[in-house]
């Protein structure tokens, strides 16, 4: 009796066990667990960031007009200078020289012009007594056209002489920073130097510069109308910094290039960002980040597609809880772990959210959170 209790006891465990098993092949049969999305259109603000270069407003290389040695540099790196502040000063000694002898010949011409006047005046009276020929008064007016030449030929090397001399203190010829100085005291320089003295930087507004893809200008180009017009068109720029972090002023597209670069297909844009304290330097560069507000898009996870060369697919999933592929295109921009969807999709479809990659065609989806 006691052995048959106990196999009796033991049909039961083998029976609840065969359908368990069962009951865990039906669930299995039934379909794997996805997450699914239903799909929207919404409002969206994308940033677009372009690799750009830093210019002060304002930069001015500054080159000697005269020849000689650097006796005196007047400004350090980084100095703020005014427009006509002294720079540098050149040695004057031999443009001094120079202008002393031009003064002193301007000074003999002179004499030489009154001497000549004076023999003239005293030629017409003898021509008037007939004492001289119309020759000899001839001469005489011409001895003095030739002293007058040669007084206005003084004055001019005199000018020249002198411009020479204050062409040996170099100035500056606006407001602004003054940048690198690769020349030192001593130091010989002329006006045919390939690297300049200095440069000077108007930094108070920056010049920034930009370059995006002829398609992208043409697409605003369309939206507004006009180049003209999709530039003022265009929002606030930010300026992100080589240590990562945000600008703190906005600036604005001023201008666009006329020519577009054959060797990439892109136009350079100007953006201009005020410099109050100094913290953006000329020859620096950053990202603009330029960001675009779009309407009425589709927005899903990454996960959500599986990439087929330079198309998408997503699964749509049917009434009866089937997957269907379906090839979507994609946006280039990327809002984190989603992406936006230009054509494919439409609003209402219900789609596989994760796990796209491990599906087939057909395959039974039981929805997450869902039962069949």
């Amino acid at each position: 009796m006691r052995i048959r209790l106990n196999m009796l006891a033991i049909g039961l465990v083998a029976m609840a066990l065969l359908t368990g098993c069962s009951k865990q092949q039906q669930k299995k049969s039934a379909g794997a667990v996805y997450k699914t999305l239903k799909v929207e259109k919404q409002d969206i603000t994308i940033n677009s960031k372009y690799s750009a270069t830093i210019r002060g407003c304002q930069d001015v290389q500054i080159y000697p007009q005269v020849g000689g040695t650097i006796q005196q540099i007047c400004v350090t790196e980084g100095q703020k200078v005014s427009t006509g502040q002294t720079l540098f000063i050149i040695d004057q000694v031999p443009y001094q020289a120079a202008l002393n002898t031009a003064e002193a010949s301007l000074e003999a011409a002179k004499a030489s012009e009154a001497t000549a006047a004076l023999n003239y005046e005293a030629k017409k009276k003898l021509k008037a007594e007939n004492v001289i020929s119309d020759f000899d008064l001839q001469t005489a007016y011409n001895s003095l056209l030739s002293a007058k030449a040669q007084v206005s030929q003084a004055n001019a090397s005199v000018l020249n002489a002198r411009n020479n001399l204050s062409y040996t203190v170099v100035k500056s010829p606006s407001n602004g920073v003054v940048g690198e100085l690769p020349y030192k005291k001593g130091a010989l320089v002329s006006a045919s130097i390939t690297t300049p003295l200095t440069t000077v930087s108007n930094i108070n507004k920056m010049h920034v510069y930009f370059s995006m893809t002829e398609a992208q200008l043409l697409s605003m180009v369309r939206e507004n109308g006009s180049l003209d017009k999709a530039i003022a068109a265009m929002p606030p720029l930010k300026l992100q910094l080589v240590d990562g972090s945000l600008y703190d002023l906005t600036g604005m597209v001023e201008s666009a290039s006329a020519v577009i670069d054959p060797s990439t297909g892109s136009i350079q844009l100007r953006a201009v960002f005020d410099n109050p304290n100094y913290v953006l330097h000329s020859g620096s560069t950053g990202v603009i980040v330029l960001p675009i507000h779009l309407k009425d898009q589709i927005v899903i996870p990454i996960k959500a597609t599986v990439q087929l060369q330079d198309r998408f697919r997503v699964w749509n999933v049917d009434e009866d809880g089937i997957a269907h592929g379906q090839l979507v295109s994609l946006r280039p921009e990327r809002l984190g772990d989603k992406v936006i969807v230009s054509e494919g999709l439409t609003v209402g479809q219900n789609i596989v959210a994760e796990g796209a990659g491990m599906i087939k065609e057909g395959q039974d989806v039981l929805q997450k959170g869902e039962s069949k």
